[in-house]
């Protein structure tokens, strides 16, 4: 049984982590979060802000 070649298993490595890193990047970037709408943010815009110095 022939056996691989130091160079081999370093392109082989190389072609690895090149692949598993883009797999993972198109995951990451594939899906927009949901921004949370929150009722609280908004009465709290809503109402005046009177200083009474």
């Amino acid at each position: 049984m022939p056996q691989m070649a130091p160079i081999s298993w370093l392109s082989l490595f190389i072609i690895f982590s090149i692949t598993f890193i883009l797999f993972s990047m198109m995951n990451y970037y594939s899906t927009l979060p949901q921004t949370p709408k929150s009722q609280v943010s908004k009465s709290y815009l809503s109402t005046p802000l009177n200083w009474k110095w």
